[in-house]
């Protein structure tokens, strides 16, 4: 298996050389760490097992939040508490994506452009499912930022996870239709899923 650091080895000088001027310098920060993870230029520690006497060099993590070497362990810690977390109710999977005409500009304010998108699309939802002809009440959302598509072109846009129904004023829970989230011309498009 193909590791990120590897990729970054190999590709990385020559895309910098390229395209570093229009890199984000945070970009180009997370890029260095990930080809320097566990590396000698991080140094390393020396363990021994007084057991065997075996002994090993153990090269230090670049503790970037990106990192898929760092940060999987830690990531997949996270996914199973918050399984527990979860109500035991249908889902839909909502996507909101930024029009291509606005890609570069976003490309070049992305916190803005990113705050924008989440905030107005998680508005959008909320003033939706608060309509009782859909739901009725307000809905618990997660949302998951991706900003390149499966060609990995530059195309930002959101995911979200709801679930299918709110509660309402009074406290109670409404339900939405079972098979979409809203109907009708030009809403929001949805994938019904079951939470685990």
């Amino acid at each position: 298996m193909v590791e990120m650091a590897e990729i970054f080895h190999r590709y990385g000088p020559p895309y910098r050389a390229k395209y570093g001027d229009r890199m984000l310098p945070s970009h180009r920060k997370v890029m260095r760490n990930i080809e320097r993870c566990r590396t000698v230029e991080l140094g390393g520690h020396v363990c021994t097992c007084e057991e065997c006497e075996e002994t090993i060099y153990e090269y230090h993590s670049c503790r970037d939040r990106h990192c898929p070497k760092c940060q999987n362990g830690k990531a997949q810690q996270w996914l199973e508490k918050q399984q527990g977390l979860l109500p035991a109710t249908s889902c839909f999977t909502l996507t909101f994506t930024l029009p291509s005409e606005l890609r570069g500009a976003a490309r070049s304010h992305q916190k803005l452009f990113c705050h924008l998108l989440f905030r107005t699309s998680a508005d959008t939802v909320q003033k939706l499912a608060q309509d009782p002809r859909f739901v009725g009440g307000r809905m618990g959302m997660v949302g998951v930022l991706h900003t390149w598509g499966r060609n990995l072109s530059y195309h930002p846009h959101v995911h979200y996870v709801v679930p299918a129904g709110g509660l309402a004023a009074d406290g109670t829970w409404h339900p939405s239709r079972k098979n979409f989230f809203a109907a009708g011309e030009g809403t929001l498009q949805s994938v019904p899923g079951q939470v685990p």
